[in-house]
């Protein structure tokens, strides 16, 4: 038995080790590609969802404020008027007179999904048909984000657009662990999806789309019930024949400084809504954590150290491909360390995801249901899975 153990973990190490490389090559292949010049500005619709201060809330709304784009727009929306956030944006609005700004408060959401109610409420007052939806804790790292967008939407297929983004961790020891996992794991298997088959999906905190993209699959109300909306925008996008594509304008992602027990919540939402969201890549997203195959295999036949060294090797060399190449994240190369222990970590954060069917968002408790759908746990019958 321990023989035949080994030869499975060797096939499941060689078939990481093979997922590595083609994270080298997808990020060579991103790289490669240049964003046209802009030949005609077109107007902008900036949505913003805001809900309470977030670290650095000011610095990030400032970076969006500051852009060097003719024509755009900026719609926020917070959910009472009483937001600590509406202090922040009167004070932008006033350091920026010359960009319009429009404050929209939406009450509380009808559904599940208090993002997309947002989205949808500000929909409905942007000028615009060209869309940009970045989330309050993300900061544009240049004043051209706004311009390399629309350049790229110079192509009349573009339907969706999602910008990759560099995590940037707060001062805990489980917020720069899940900022390398961001930096070197999340990102390269959208890198590898895009090499071998192109974006059939949206993800992240920062994404654009084309109005007419967005009602075609049936505005914002179609996505009302999804926990993964950004998923499910670019899928259905694709399904209707839009193009669907991974943005040259990378953007920061201010992940905060969670403690343990949030950032594991926090985590297994994740887990557990792309388990729904693509139950077969889920199972395929075994062969991204070459460094515990590898250790598995090297403790049932430890005569097999070299086949277990090469692969992480090819690990490290696929982390900074996508953490060093592709985001120029100096936190990868400042705490490597943190890399082996991610990895490890999200290893069995990814096991626990096969289990449970609860996630908490914001302090309330949902059921995800396996359409990816979801929706509030009753309180008088809920699961006591976490």
């Amino acid at each position: 038995m321990t023989i035949v153990a080994a030869v499975l973990l060797l096939l499941l190490a060689a078939g990481a080790a093979v997922f590595c490389a083609l994270t080298v090559a997808a990020s060579r292949r991103y790289l490669a590609a240049r964003p046209p010049q802009l030949r005609t500005p077109v107007p902008i619709s900036l949505l913003k969802p805001l809900s309470g201060l977030d670290d650095g809330l000011e610095e990030n709304l400032h970076s969006y404020f500051a852009q060097r784009y003719p024509d755009f727009e900026i719609l926020l929306a917070v959910r009472q008027a009483d937001d600590p956030a509406v202090a922040v944006v009167e004070k932008l609005r006033a350091e920026f007179p010359a960009t319009p700004a429009r404050l929209i408060v939406t009450g509380e959401p009808p559904y599940p999904n208090a993002k997309v109610f947002a989205l949808d409420c500000m929909l409905k007052e942007a000028r615009h048909d060209l869309l940009v939806m970045t989330d309050s804790d993300t900061r544009a790292l240049s004043p051209q984000l706004l311009e390399t967008l629309a350049a790229e939407f110079q192509d009349e297929r573009l339907g969706v657009a999602t910008c990759p983004y560099r995590a940037v961790p707060g001062v805990s020891l489980w917020s720069g662990l899940e900022a390398v996992g961001m930096n070197t794991e999340f990102l390269a298997g959208i890198l590898v999806a895009r090499l071998l088959e192109g974006m059939k999906f949206g993800v992240g905190p920062a994404m654009a789309a084309r109005r007419a993209a967005i009602e075609q699959i049936g505005g914002f109300d179609g996505l009302k019930d999804y926990l993964a909306e950004d998923f499910v925008m670019g899928k259905l996008a694709a399904e209707a024949g839009w193009r669907v594509a991974l943005s040259s304008a990378v953007v920061e992602h201010r992940i905060g400084s969670q403690r343990f027990w949030p950032n594991l919540e926090h985590r297994l939402r994740w887990v557990r809504s792309t388990r729904r969201s693509r139950p077969a890549g889920y199972i395929g997203q075994l062969f991204t954590y070459p460094l515990p195959l590898a250790l598995l295999l090297l403790l049932v036949h430890p005569a097999w150290w070299s086949a277990a060294a090469a692969v992480v090797l090819l690990r490290a060399l696929a982390a900074w491909a996508v953490a060093g190449w592709v985001l120029h994240d100096s936190l990868t190369a400042r705490e490597w360390w943190l890399v082996p222990l991610q990895d490890l970590a999200s290893f069995l954060i990814w096991i626990a995801g096969f289990f449970g069917r609860t996630v908490t968002w914001r302090g309330r408790r949902y059921i995800v249901f396996p359409d990816g759908k979801f929706a509030p746990v009753p309180t008088d019958s809920a699961p006591r899975d976490r």
